[in-house]
């Protein structure tokens, strides 16, 4: 029998690109950017929506200006009993990425999740953190220590992991291991190197776990810093490891797919990978 959740992810360009203007204007732009978006996915019935990583905010870690933590924020705090606002108004679950300020000092980057009666679930922080050339990120972000959550929502268990966190093949396998039926990745990354690994990394953790995954991705280039395109591209993958809904490489979009968490039944009693794993064999992967 069909399970039909509806599920949205966003796209965002930011709309100031000077380094001049304060931060708290850029983030009151690029959260006012994001409020019609949000309507609009109520209005189409979305019932899971994810937004993208920090998104009401540039990509700042291609820099190491401490200005940028003035951008953090207490989860929950400010952003998220706004977002808690419209999840009750649309009776829609939320997936919103933050700069997440634990206390002086000690930063984290961070997703809320919120069900569709506007309670707080609670929090993943994204465990693995870049450190190379235009992702400075450990300047900004200590290391998650949420472990890797499953959020029972009204419609569906939600995992999330962020950007950089797609590398990993340990942790989305952990997601599928704790009951996820979509894994939401919120992202900000620049066309290059790995750009091929987008359409490929994600529609495998997808196969591998039996689950859908949402992607979502900015798009533009963002001054001062200018490391490149970030291509949009978000899109959903079911768990045969298929794209079944991609977003445009250049605007700002919403995208709406509906998915069928019946066919998580079908593809695992199909593909035993869950059976046939051998965790007993896997010891030397947990080495340092």
């Amino acid at each position: 029998m069909s399970k039909i959740v509806r599920a949205g992810l966003i796209q965002a360009s930011n709309p100031i690109n000077d380094e001049t203007v304060p931060v708290e204007k850029i983030q009151k732009a690029m959260l006012e950017k994001h409020l019609p978006m949000i309507d609009d996915a109520g209005k189409k019935g979305v019932q899971i929506l994810c937004l993208q990583e920090i998104f009401n905010g540039p990509y700042f870690c291609p820099s190491q200006d401490k200005r940028w933590y003035a951008a953090a924020e207490p989860v929950p705090g400010p952003t998220v009993e706004i977002m808690q606002e419209y999840a009750r108004k649309y009776e829609m679950v939320m997936v919103v990425p933050i700069y997440e300020r634990k206390m002086s000092g000690l930063f984290y980057n961070t997703a809320a999740v919120i069900d569709a009666d506007g309670k707080y679930l609670g929090k993943y922080r994204k465990n693995h953190i870049p450190q190379v050339a235009g992702f400075w990120e450990k300047f900004f972000f200590r290391p998650g220590n949420t472990g890797y959550p499953v959020f029972l929502t009204r419609y569906a268990k939600v995992g999330v992991y962020i950007c950089y966190d797609r590398h990993f093949p340990e942790g989305a396998r952990a997601l599928g291991l704790n009951g996820a039926e979509i894994v939401f990745n919120p992202s900000a990354t620049v066309a290059g190197l790995s750009e091929y690994l987008w359409k490929l990394e994600q529609p495998a953790h997808a196969a591998a776990n039996g689950y859908f995954v949402g992607a979502s991705n900015r798009v533009g280039k963002e001054a001062p810093w200018n490391i490149g395109e970030f291509y949009g591209s978000s899109y959903f993958a079911n768990p045969k490891g298929q794209i079944v809904a991609q977003a445009s490489r250049d605007k700002d979009e919403l995208l709406v797919a509906d998915l069928d968490l019946a066919m998580i039944d079908e593809i695992r009693e199909t593909w035993q990978f869950y059976r046939d794993r051998r965790p007993d064999t896997y010891n030397d992967l947990v080495k340092p």
